[in-house]
């Protein structure tokens, strides 16, 4: 039986982005609207980045570097000396749009979305690409909210949650546009809907089920083959990690900027046992 434990006493206000640097043996996640990055080294010391303005996901480049996506646009930023700069500017004339979740895919390349802040009834959000040389390119234009991108283990399938209540799927090429685009899993026959997720080995797909409390597991095929209820209402992503990538670590919400959540864990940072 799977079973949920909580990592330290902190609470993140929206806690969003886990990630697994196997190299640096570091998992990092992200208080998107704090603009902090958080890291958890194998000797389970803590440590924290003050960012300048909301994060919405974040790739590791190197030892010292990452790629953010911040409300504004993408910046490179160096853990050493904590300082910021500008690759790519997010060019919109409505302040409701920010950047938001993200994944590298086998090649390197950078793909990452834009959601709408507050009015979500149009999809005014896009998915993009951003590869080694720092080039942008848009994938996808019908979004409302980008969240839970991932890729299938050989990495010919991307699935991505476009903000209606369900994770979609396209065939993908690192160099071409998405295609074959279908609906892989729809939330509402299942009473619930996704955020954010990862994929396994075995190529099932793993999600934060926030529309009824739980993770979920689905299989390539897209039937929901497991939920395990989460000790908080709001779970926001996942990702395993771990020196075997056998722990899945989950992070949570107390406060979207949406959506509040009061209890006593809400915000902290589990992962499975």
């Amino acid at each position: 039986m799977i079973k949920i434990e909580r990592i330290g006493s902190l609470r993140n206000q929206l806690g969003e982005g886990p990630l697994w640097d196997d190299e640096l043996q570091c998992f990092f996640w992200i208080d998107s609207l704090n603009g902090e990055i958080w890291g958890l080294e194998k000797d389970d010391a803590f440590k924290r980045y003050i960012i300048s303005e909301m994060i919405g996901s974040l790739a590791i480049i190197d030892d010292d570097t990452a790629i953010l996506a911040l409300k504004t646009g993408l910046y490179l930023f160096s853990f050493s000396t904590q300082s910021l700069n500008k690759i790519w500017d997010l060019k919109n004339n409505q302040i409701d749009l920010r950047l938001n979740d993200g994944k590298t895919d086998r090649h390197g390349n950078f793909i990452v979305g834009s959601m709408c802040m507050k009015d979500r009834r149009q999809p005014r959000a896009a998915l993009y690409r951003i590869n080694s040389e720092l080039s942008v390119e848009v994938l996808e234009e019908d979004v409302i909210v980008t969240n839970g991108p991932c890729f299938s283990p050989n990495g010919s399938t991307f699935y991505f949650n476009d903000g209606r209540g369900r994770i979609l799927a396209y065939d993908y090429d690192p160099k071409g546009p998405l295609k074959n685009k279908r609906i892989f899993f729809d939330g509402s026959k299942h009473g619930t809907s996704s955020d954010g997720a990862t994929v396994a080995l075995d190529g099932n797909i793993w999600t934060a089920l926030t529309g009824s409390h739980e993770i979920g597991c689905i299989s390539p095929s897209g039937d929901l083959i497991t939920r395990i209820p989460m000790p908080v209402k709001l779970p926001s992503s996942v990702m395993f990690g771990g020196t075997s990538l056998n722990e899945l670590f989950v992070t949570s919400i107390s406060n979207s900027g949406n959506r509040v959540s009061r209890e006593h864990l809400a915000g902290s940072l589990f992962k499975t046992v």
